[in-house]
């Protein structure tokens, strides 16, 4: 996992002042490490039964719609308020530094679905609970979620409560 830590650089106060951001954009723009992030995301799960991925906005899209592709499952994208152009279930949530709401589409998902459930990064855990949240309101089962980062410090996990977590570097 050193490769792919070497990868993030830290952005101190950004998007406020005490906040070290962790930024990916190095890592999704080397292919081959791009390429090992996603493979490591799924190899936990690649005897599941898992029937679609979902990923949240943004940067949940770029790593959940990959292991998608590399799963062969659909990918479901649970974005910000406005943007998806059918009739919505929403659930809104707080941050580290804010408030936000999480839009799916009413008909994303099947009955009886099991869902992984990706994104780049776990912190407080409100967006990844938010987004637990949103899959089982469309009636879906969580069955794991995945992150890239995982900072420990901020304790999110404890948000999730008992859904399965894989992270692959922990800070």
């Amino acid at each position: 996992m050193d490769r792919l830590r070497n990868k993030i650089r830290d952005i101190p106060d950004f998007p406020k002042p005490g906040i070290v951001f962790k930024d990916i954009t190095p890592l999704i723009k080397d292919p081959a490490t791009l390429r090992l992030t996603v493979h490591q995301l799924l190899q936990p799960f690649l005897c599941r039964n898992i029937t679609a991925v979902a990923g949240m906005e943004a940067r949940g899209f770029i790593f959940g719609s990959l292991v998608a592709w590399e799963l062969g499952l659909p990918f479901v994208p649970l974005r910000k308020p406005g943007k998806l152009p059918y009739e919505v279930e929403s659930v809104s949530y707080d941050l580290e530094y804010g408030s936000a709401t999480l839009e799916a589409h009413i008909d994303a998902f099947n009955a009886g679905d099991r869902i992984l459930l990706i994104d780049d990064l776990l912190a407080t855990g409100g967006t990844a609970k938010a987004s637990c949240d949103l899959v089982e309101k469309l009636g879906a089962t969580v069955e794991a979620c995945a992150f890239v980062v995982e900072l420990d410090f901020l304790q999110g996990r404890k948000q999730l409560g008992n859904y399965e977590i894989h992270s692959l570097i922990h800070f």
